[in-house]
């Protein structure tokens, strides 16, 4: 899995900053100072660099996943940081539209896979009980719009980060996904509860169920995602959509948009504290010796090569009357 999502790293890479720059930003003062500490960390690969990058461009806050060796992978101080950031743009009266991303080619891979070994190994699922959330502030509403772009893989917790926002813009070559289904780790940040309300009960059970790769297609005819946008133009065009809803009288703006959360079946207040309440609550022991051996065999899997053919499609064996069957039709047509 790793190896696909290094091809898929590299090839947004490689197309992504000269679209990031050009089609993605059609905003005058984007224009002028596109994310420039997400370019500079990103061109030097400092190690001390933030793990999240906060800006604002005009009266739009940036709100930046910057761990990109890691995939943007999020651990522990991460999801404080990005509580704190969240929490910032709340509380800032100048900013009424936020835009959140991932720097360096993928939105995120999800819960950082060393601290989540780290946590089987001890046999502990507390990860998952943090009050606001194992990623971030997942276990409540924004109380303010926040526009998602999507690129690379935006997978297992990082799509309910995703689904955290009100809007997801994603790039044509972007994958969804929860992943995390193969190792064992259940959902606990809102995920169960946004899928639903967003793509239906159906299409929910059948991502959850299976953990398969969402494509942007699917995703925009299901409702998962908002736009489709060209490959390195997710971030430009989030902060597009930003400002056009920026533009509009604020107050009667967010009167509509809580009233839609408070009238939106499972997105209302107190029904969905509850269902995020059951989604934590119900996490159980057998679950911590799933997520070690998940997290074994995925390790395993990228050295020497999967131990399971579990994750791949299996051909249907034909009976022998069938395969004879054929075999005389095929002789039928050898002879025309």
């Amino acid at each position: 899995m790793l190896a696909e999502m290094s091809k898929l790293f590299f090839v947004s890479r490689l197309s992504s900053y000269n679209k990031l720059i050009q089609g993605a930003l059609g905003s005058k003062s984007c224009r002028k100072k596109f994310c420039l500490s997400a370019a500079k960390y990103s061109d030097t690969g400092q190690s001390d660099a933030p793990s999240v990058l906060v800006e604002k461009d005009a009266n739009i806050t940036l709100i930046g996943i910057n761990r990109e060796q890691q995939r943007n992978s999020i651990d522990a101080a991460t999801a404080v940081k990005l509580s704190e950031a969240i929490n910032q743009f709340e509380a800032d009266d100048t900013s009424p539209v936020g835009v959140l991303y991932g720097v360096g080619g993928s939105f995120s891979a999800g819960y950082d896979l060393k601290e989540l070994e780290a946590e089987a190994q001890r046999g502990s699922l507390n990860f998952l009980l943090r009050h606001e959330g194992s990623v971030g502030p997942t276990r409540r509403h924004l109380r303010k719009p926040i526009i998602c772009g999507i690129s690379g893989f935006c997978v297992a917790s990082g799509l309910e980060l995703a689904l955290l926002c009100d809007l997801r813009v994603m790039e044509d070559t972007a994958v969804l996904g929860f992943f995390n289904r193969r190792l064992g780790v259940p959902i606990s940040d809102g995920g169960t509860v946004r899928l639903v309300a967003a793509v239906g009960y159906s299409n929910a059970v059948d991502i959850i169920e299976t953990g398969r790769r969402v494509y942007a297609t699917e995703a925009l005819r299901i409702g998962l995602v908002n736009r489709i946008v060209a490959t390195g133009t997710a971030l430009g065009q989030a902060v597009n959509l930003a400002f056009s809803i920026a533009k509009f009288p604020l107050a009667s703006l967010q009167h509509d948009r809580n009233a839609t959360l408070d009238n939106a079946n499972v997105y209302a207040r107190p029904g969905f504290h509850s269902a995020v309440s059951n989604e934590i609550m119900n996490v159980t022991a057998a679950m911590v010796t799933d997520m070690q051996e998940g997290v074994k065999r995925f390790k395993t899997s990228e050295v020497k090569g999967p131990k399971t053919d579990a994750w791949h499609i299996k051909q249907n064996s034909l009976p022998d009357w069938e395969r004879a069957e054929i075999e005389i039709e095929q002789q039928l047509k050898e002879k025309k």
